[in-house]
């Protein structure tokens, strides 16, 4: 098997190189080259997230659809899922396309956590005399006091707001699972910085901003389709076939 360090030496370097362009030749500070960092990486990805927003859209025209066979087949489960998969495959959608984004920004993610963590960059940090970054004392550094709360109240509250909007704009998001895997991912703060180097959780505080911003302009420039009342749909449906006549025998 190859090592995981071997997998995220390249992205390690390309994320330092990124991280000395804009503290070395634009003059930002450690801090806001991270944020920097992190809208070049979004940045990249939009090409993607444009077709990810595209296929919920398109989803979410099919919904009528997909909910009466759900309606359909609810007293059997596996048939559901095997109509719903089907349905998924004749309209050409693919229910995990939304998750291909997060999956990307991950491999980048522990990228920075290794370059943050490693002796060498935390040396050239503190080494320049900025390694602050308004309230953090230092990036490479575990929060602590004050600077921790906050860290934690920005996490929870971003992610909270990131995860909302999300699940807004998916179709297949609601009920109470979705409130409670709002309170999952904001709880999660309470657990992530304090145990990870600041500029970690400056990344992930941009993103979720990111995330929130991106929403909102996707609604403008990608909105969803509008969608039918139920009782024009079933008006729309033709009337059953009557059923035939069994033919008498002589």
């Amino acid at each position: 098997m190859i090592p995981l360090a071997s997998i995220l030496q390249p992205l390690e370097d390309a994320a330092e190189a990124v991280l000395q362009f804009f503290h070395d030749d634009v003059g930002l500070t450690w801090g806001t080259s991270i944020i920097a960092l992190t809208i070049v990486v979004r940045a990249l990805l939009i090409p993607l997230t444009y077709k990810q927003i595209k296929g919920m859209r398109a989803l979410q025209a099919l919904q009528p659809q997909l909910k009466a066979i759900q309606d359909k087949y609810k007293s059997d489960r596996q048939r559901m899922q095997q109509e719903v998969m089907r349905f998924y495959q004749e309209n050409k959608i693919n229910p995990l396309a939304s998750c291909l984004p997060l999956i990307l920004q991950l491999p980048v993610f522990f990228a920075l956590f290794r370059l943050l963590q490693g002796d060498s960059f935390e040396q050239d940090v503190e080494a320049s005399g900025g390694a602050g970054w308004f309230f953090i004392e230092s990036v490479v550094e575990k929060p602590h006091g004050v600077e921790t709360i906050v860290l934690m109240l920005l996490f929870a509250g971003s992610m909270a707001l990131s995860t909302i909007v999300t699940m807004r704009s998916s179709p297949t998001a609601g009920g109470n699972q979705q409130y409670i895997l709002i309170g999952a991912f904001t709880l999660m703060g309470v657990f992530f910085v304090p145990t990870f180097p600041a500029g970690l959780s400056l990344y992930w505080i941009t993103t979720n901003f990111w995330t929130v911003g991106q929403s909102y302009v996707a609604a403008k420039l990608i909105p969803a389709p509008a969608m039918a009342p139920a009782e024009e749909l079933a008006a729309a449906k033709p009337p059953p076939p009557p059923p035939r006549k069994k033919k008498k025998r002589r």
